[in-house]
């Protein structure tokens, strides 16, 4: 938790847009204002609904920590390799972080950002709102509720499609690559819908179907998962989800209990609940999804309290990168 309230409207900065960077988010929420840019093109800005006559444009991200009306930084650093150290950079210099993920690339990286974090009394937050979307917030209330009874397997799944921008050389981590990237999606579907916290992880990698023969970009990943409680999980992550999917994320979570089965299929369009004898048929999705970005800002201006603690939020990030240090 911050130590001081911020006044709205908070002073926020935006560097970089490798990733999913927050126009739409400073736009509908009014406790916010943009202040500063770097490494984003004008044009971005602009077209994004942005008055650019009130916004500092900087070269690099030394001006925007060096500009005393910017109270937080969203990062979507353009190598994800340096974005701990941007993070750490922000985190000195007392600007609070709203970070992509994956946020850290070692778990070093990513214990030296939450010391950070508390020798400086800002806040850090990963962008980590996968499960508080629809349909995936209202399986974490059943999950939470205990209806299922022992959590004793998970599946999850996060497809995404192959396109040309995707980075070839994984070495050079400019997005993370596919088992951090997306991969920590299917964690925290794991972690924080189904509420089962993982103890260890074993993950297997191709490159099997890369259209660039010659590149080193992985295109599938398959993980064998323990969980604390004494249940197992396994994820599918990959680049092979195809245009006539009709969605960019194919998405799949199950979750089977002691006393019933949930699942949401189709990435999210299609959910499932039985109990017992009893079919449930879909969940209710009705209430409304929650934008961990206004969650954020809540707790910067009105000292809220976040759903999720920071251990329980950056988890399964650390997670992807065990994962990544123990391919079989």
């Amino acid at each position: 938790m911050a130590d001081k309230l911020i006044a709205p409207p908070v002073g926020a900065a935006l560097y970089g847009t490798n990733g999913h960077q927050i126009f739409d988010e400073l736009k509908h929420n009014p406790k916010t204002k943009l202040i500063a840019v770097s490494q984003i093109d004008k044009n971005i800005i602009i077209n994004s609904g942005f008055d650019i006559s009130a916004i500092k444009f900087y070269d690099e991200l030394d001006g925007i920590i060096h500009d005393g009306n910017v109270d937080f930084v969203s990062l979507c650093s353009p190598i994800r390799r340096k974005q701990a150290t941007d993070a750490i950079k922000c985190l000195e210099y007392h600007k609070h972080v709203y970070a992509e993920k994956p946020c850290a690339l070692t778990e070093k990286e990513l214990d030296e950002i939450l010391n950070a974090a508390v020798k400086s009394g800002a806040l850090f937050h990963e962008m980590a709102g996968t499960t508080f979307a629809q349909p995936y917030l209202a399986m974490r209330d059943i999950a939470k509720s205990g209806i299922l009874g022992d959590i004793m397997q998970v599946y999850a799944q996060k497809s995404y499609p192959y396109h040309n921008r995707r980075p070839q050389d994984e070495e050079e981590y400019i997005d993370g690559g596919l088992l951090r990237q997306a991969g920590v999606h299917a964690m925290r579907f794991i972690e924080h819908t189904a509420g089962v916290r993982i103890k260890d992880i074993y993950s297997i990698e191709t490159k099997l179907g890369n259209p660039v023969h010659t590149g080193g970009m992985r295109t599938a990943c398959s993980c064998m998962i323990k969980l604390e409680n004494g249940g197992v999980a396994n994820a599918v992550i990959n680049y092979a989800n195809p245009a006539g999917f009709g969605s960019w994320g194919n998405e799949c979570l199950r979750i089977f209990g002691a006393k019933g089965f949930l699942e949401s299929t189709d990435g999210g369009a299609n959910t499932r609940l039985v109990i017992g004898e009893k079919d449930m048929g879909s969940i209710d999705i009705s209430n409304k999804s929650l934008s961990y970005f206004d969650l954020f800002i809540d707790e910067l201006t009105e000292k809220s309290q976040m759903p999720l603690s920071l251990d329980e939020e950056l988890h399964p990030t650390r997670i992807v990168i065990r994962a990544k240090n123990k391919l079989i």
